[in-house]
């Protein structure tokens, strides 16, 4: 263990977020998410929920400034499925990061095309619908 890490970024985690360069991209995915089969890089941590998962990340990786750095899997046309959830995500990322609250929501079938292209998948326990998240990293400057 480490000090100011959080308990829940498994070695594997901080290995990959510290691999990851600016404009590299991960997805922190519910549980019902198709990861193993669409990830480049697959982290498990199914005993855990997304807004947890990503206030830990949000604690150690800058978003990107120079481009949208926030993307949701969009609900589904005609699904009357409520996303709750996303206010938290909105609270958490403001947290860390005042100006990337404007989120782009994506189409749900592009959103697994941008999955496939991500550096890692983190696979979750979430069990809120549509509760996917892609960060875009950006450059650490201090």
């Amino acid at each position: 263990m480490l000090k100011g890490i959080s308990k829940i970024i498994s070695p594997e985690l901080l290995k990959i977020l510290m691999e990851m360069g600016h404009g590299d991209e991960i997805v922190i995915a519910d549980g019902n998410f198709p990861g193993a089969s669409m990830a480049k890089n697959l982290v498990r941590l199914d005993g855990h929920g997304v807004p947890e998962i990503l206030d830990a990340i949000l604690q150690l990786f800058p978003l990107d400034t120079y481009a949208k750095s926030v993307y949701l899997m969009e609900v589904v046309p005609g699904d009357p499925v409520e996303t709750p959830i996303w206010d938290e995500y909105k609270k958490i990322v403001a947290k860390y990061d005042e100006k990337a609250t404007d989120f782009e929501n994506i189409e749900r079938f592009a959103f697994y095309e941008r999955a496939k292209k991500a550096y890692a998948v983190v696979a979750t326990g979430e069990s809120a619908l549509y509760a996917n998240i892609i960060l875009k990293k950006g450059v650490v400057t201090d």
